[in-house]
């Protein structure tokens, strides 16, 4: 299939796809024309990136992991995949969304309180 139709079947637009292309995590074949042609199998791997990357992990890591991906919702590393370089970058990578993940914590609890507060005034005595 060519970019167009991969893009339209899994909402990710062609520049996307070429950038990933760029980053080694998409091999599409090249028709005579030099049109990029995609596997159907291309629409799974698409989305399994897509997964990946809106879950916080970088290129690099995907680029790693992917060859021992077997199911686009869970991660099953192969043992010969994780090299000491790897889980140094997967722990670096663990901090990394921990950060996150406590830093939007603090800014929904911030919100919850100042909803609370807001509502608190707006029911109070008038």
């Amino acid at each position: 299939m060519r970019i167009g139709l991969l893009a339209q079947r899994t909402g990710v637009p062609p520049r996307l796809l070429r950038y990933y292309e760029e980053q080694d995590l998409l091999h599409p074949e090249r028709a005579d024309n030099g049109y990029r042609d995609y596997p159907e199998s291309a629409v799974r791997l698409v989305q399994q990136i897509r997964g990946l990357l809106d879950s916080g992990l970088t290129t690099e890591i995907i680029r790693r992991i992917l060859p021992f991906l077997d199911d686009p919702s869970r991660i099953h590393l192969h043992p010969q995949c994780l090299t000491p370089d790897l889980a140094a970058l997967l722990e670096a990578e663990a901090d990394r969304l921990q950060e996150r993940i406590d830093c939007l914590s603090r800014n929904r609890d911030a919100i919850h309180a100042y909803l609370a507060a807001v509502r608190a005034l707006r029911s109070g005595p008038a």
